[in-house]
């Protein structure tokens, strides 16, 4: 799998403070090899849209599709709690 990006994606990495670009970094590198990595806790968000969910830490979380063997990151953003 590969991980590509959006505009609003990078936007929001690029905004991020370093702890949590690197957590997202991390994570991101869990996905790509196995969506179902026990830190990941990714789950279907939005089942119309085909959007996924998964954490980055207790704080953050971040949303992509899966098209092909690409997982698409939509967006990074601090969980609606």
């Amino acid at each position: 799998m590969t991980l590509q990006y959006t505009k609003t994606a990078l936007e929001a990495l690029n905004k991020l403070p370093a702890p949590i670009r690197r957590a997202f970094y991390k994570q991101a590198a869990f996905l790509v090899h196995n969506l179902q990595h026990p830190s990941l806790h990714a789950k279907k968000y939005d089942e119309a849209d085909d959007k996924w969910q998964a954490r980055v830490n207790r704080g953050w979380r971040f949303y992509f599709k899966i098209v092909g063997d690409t997982y698409i990151i939509e967006d990074i953003i601090p969980h609606p709690k």
